[in-house]
């Protein structure tokens, strides 16, 4: 073989090489490639579907970054405590959250599990809704004060207007329609006690202060079909499991 035929093989392979280089990034930006496998790895994240019009605006972006990355490095912006104290945390949250995706990996709730937890909320609620109106005050004198204002024909929704419960005061002491798994057990017990149109002869004290309840209607519950509501358990029951795993492991852990 000659030795110019041996120069325009070498300048062959040469130029497949750099083909072949050129090809593995979506752009060199001031000598600097940006990979393909990065522009990839944004476009699986973002989950939408892969389109040429998508991989044109990811490229963008990507150049965009880059550029600015370089002129951040210019400035010893990456230096900065400030910076790297931020980029520490970044760094920390990112590994955290990997790490408890990665325990309910390895512990799935199953749909046995989800339903389980259906029912168990279902049969807390109980069949039935009650409507109700009350008035929350500070002290039990106040609570009596008001039962005995009741008793002499004061009318309920305008002694509502003291309470201290902003969302119903407004209303006239207004709750709607609720089961009484809803409220905490001493405001419920007492509630499903009263008869419809009744309200209550004695204060009801909880952590809140002293209630005057009335009882205005019952109706029966129809609870939500399991798969309306299936996501929300499966959400509710996902950060119970996480609480749950970060505390067996602060419990594990020796911290002085």
């Amino acid at each position: 073989m000659s030795r110019m035929s041996t120069r325009i093989l070498g300048f062959a392979a040469a130029a497949a090489l750099c083909g072949t280089v050129a090809a593995q990034n979506v752009a060199v930006v001031n000598n600097k490639p940006i990979p393909k496998a990065v522009e990839d790895s944004y476009v699986k994240q973002i989950g939408q579907q892969d389109t040429p019009e998508l991989r044109k605006r990811v490229r963008d972006q990507l150049v965009e970054r880059e550029i600015l990355m370089q002129e951040a490095a210019k400035r010893g912006i990456p230096d900065r405590p400030e910076v790297k104290f931020q980029l520490d945390i970044t760094r920390q949250n990112t590994i955290i959250q990997g790490l408890l995706r990665d325990e309910m990996k390895r512990n799935p709730i199953t749909d046995d599990t989800l339903k389980a937890e259906y029912d168990k909320q279902k049969a807390a609620a109980g069949d039935k809704e009650y409507k109700a109106h009350h008035i929350l005050v500070e002290s039990e004198a106040e609570a009596k004060d008001i039962i005995d204002q009741l008793n002499k024909g004061a009318k309920f929704e305008d002694l509502a207007k003291k309470s201290k419960d902003p969302g119903s005061a407004a209303n006239g002491g207004d709750l709607d329609w609720a089961s009484p798994g809803n409220y905490v057990k001493p405001f419920s017990d007492a509630l499903v006690k009263l008869d419809k149109g009744k309200y209550t002869q004695a204060p009801v004290q909880t952590q809140f202060g002293w209630h005057v309840i009335r009882l205005d209607d019952v109706r029966d519950q129809q609870p939500p079909p399991f798969d309306q509501v299936k996501q929300q358990i499966s959400e509710a029951l996902q950060q119970q499991r996480v609480q749950a795993f970060i505390d067996s492991l602060k419990k594990k852990a020796v911290v002085k």
